[in-house]
């Protein structure tokens, strides 16, 4: 298992580097005032009427960076820095929310995709981690002369749930990186930000989709170890 660790371990390291410096750099463009003056709450019901959507509510939710789009209930949700804010690191977060309503309005395929998965991903990070140790342990239990891999129906099984996590993570970064697309081009074409505050909203989206980059490369480097005991390739 020690190769595990050592994925467990960088991946985990990577991921704060990057997560420290998406949150240096919303702290710091949230220093960066709009001239427009509009809060994130008002950017984001404007990109909905902007883009024809009139069912889609803006609401206000507590937590730092917890900004998300529900389809389920149509609502924008902005974290209270994000709400109330005046700012371009405030405006980038609102119009990418937005963007993903957008998505949502237009039938987005990638998105529809991801959206079927979330049961199945569901269930298989919750019971994953208890089949794959499982799958090990039946694995090494029942290796024999005449069959020195063992009984790795188990595993098997573990590492089919682990891809579907892995999908899942693949099948969001074309999901957030156009929803920041989206939001990008509405705030620059309608003007909504200055062309210097609009350094800041593409850098802050840059940092936000990198998180989900890292999170997609550390769990296929996961699934690429568990695939490898699998196949016999590793036996620690």
């Amino acid at each position: 298992m020690g190769g595990y660790y050592i994925i467990i371990i960088i991946s985990m390291i990577v991921s704060w580097y990057v997560s420290w410096k998406l949150k240096s750099k919303f702290e710091y463009y949230s220093k960066v005032h709009l001239k427009n003056g509009l809060s994130g709450k008002e950017i984001a019901e404007k990109m909905l009427r902007d883009n024809g959507i009139n069912d889609v509510q803006v609401i206000s939710v507590p937590g730092q960076l917890s900004d998300h789009y529900n389809p389920s209930n149509k609502t924008v949700n902005l974290s209270e820095a994000v709400y109330m804010q005046r700012n371009a690191a405030a405006a980038a977060v609102a119009a990418h929310e937005c963007g993903h309503a957008v998505q949502h309005a237009v039938g987005y395929s990638m998105l529809q995709l991801r959206s079927k998965l979330v049961p199945v991903v569901n269930i298989s990070s919750n019971l994953m981690q208890f089949v794959l140790i499982a799958g090990i342990v039946i694995m090494a239990a029942t290796r024999t002369i005449n069959d020195p891999n063992g009984n790795t129906i188990v595993l098997a099984i573990g590492v089919l749930m682990f891809a579907f996590t892995t999908l899942f993570a693949f099948i969001t970064l074309p999901v957030e990186y156009d929803a920041s697309n989206r939001a990008m081009k509405w705030l620059k074409d309608t003007g909504t930000v200055t062309s210097e505050e609009f350094v800041g909203v593409q850098d802050s989206l840059k940092w936000a989709a990198r998180t989900y980059v890292v999170a997609a490369i550390g769990s296929l480097a996961q699934l690429l170890y568990w695939a490898s005991l699998l196949m016999g390739g590793r036996r620690n």
